[in-house]
């Protein structure tokens, strides 16, 4: 395995090993080829493969995977979205940034601000002014076509879940550092959940947003909100980077569950 290799492609790696497929990783590991006699399966970035495209693109897209479960009356956090202007008049409209004002006027606690693409926190902001607000809008834009405005909530709790279909793999909560954010690359630490009440009720409202999006395999972030549960994001790519560095055995274990539903395996 080389030097600095993801846990993602190691465990992908130590998989096809032990089930004879031939594994083929590309572009840096971002694009990996397995084969066993005529299955051909590829894995790329974190998507291991098991998703249509129509749930891959909603769980990818912050603006649209909260619709669909607004729509289908499962608790989340609103993602209003705005196009990039550089799209054009046409595309975007002329009133986006008074529509971005107005959203700050009616959220005083402030608004998050982040693509509407994207995973790990970055280009993440909290925004409380207008001069903060155009810095964010300025950052975000130079290297996306959308971002989204959330309502900054004072999190009590953040929990992940993993599911493979209705099945909990794994799941824990975020124990955040000095960062605001719960993200783990913002030095949150990963605590697993292994019973109780919010195990419970997390995995109860995860499985309900997989089946609102219909995505199979996906790690779905939730948030506690004035003691109430509600949906923060969903991750078609399933990333444990973080997670790996206490619990390689259960890491190694999801994304081998994962892999034989990918070749049929019972």
């Amino acid at each position: 395995m080389a030097d600095g290799e993801r846990i993602f492609v190691q465990s992908i790696r130590r998989y096809c090993a032990d089930h004879g497929i031939a594994v083929d990783v590309r572009a840096g590991g971002w694009l990996i080829a397995m084969h066993r006699g005529d299955q051909r399966r590829f894995a790329f970035g974190y998507d291991i493969g098991l998703n249509s495209a129509i749930a891959h693109r909603l769980a990818n897209d912050k603006s649209a995977a909260a619709e669909v479960l607004a729509l289908q009356g499962v608790p989340c956090v609103p993602h209003d979205l705005f196009l990039n202007p550089k799209l054009g008049s046409k595309v975007v409209g002329a009133g986006w940034r008074e529509a971005m004002l107005d959203l700050l006027a009616k959220n005083p606690q402030g608004v998050v601000v982040k693509p509407n693409e994207g995973t790990s926190g970055r280009s993440v902001f909290k925004v409380t002014t207008e001069a903060e607000l155009d810095r964010a809008v300025a950052e975000v834009f130079s290297m996306s076509t959308g971002l989204v405005f959330s309502p900054y909530v004072a999190i009590e709790e953040e929990v992940r879940v993993v599911l493979l279909g209705d099945v909990p793999l794994v799941v824990y909560s975020k124990q955040r550092g000095a960062d605001w954010r719960h993200n783990l690359d913002a030095g949150a630490k990963p605590v697993l959940l292994e019973g109780g009440e919010v195990r419970a009720a997390c995995v109860k409202l995860a499985i309900e947003a997989a089946r609102a999006i219909g995505i199979v395999f996906a790690s779905i972030d939730l948030v506690r909100v004035d003691g109430e549960w509600r949906v923060l994001e969903i991750n078609s790519g399933v990333m444990m980077e973080a997670l790996s560095k206490l619990h390689p055995e259960l890491v190694q274990a999801t994304y081998d569950a994962a892999l034989d539903r990918v070749f049929g395996e019972n």
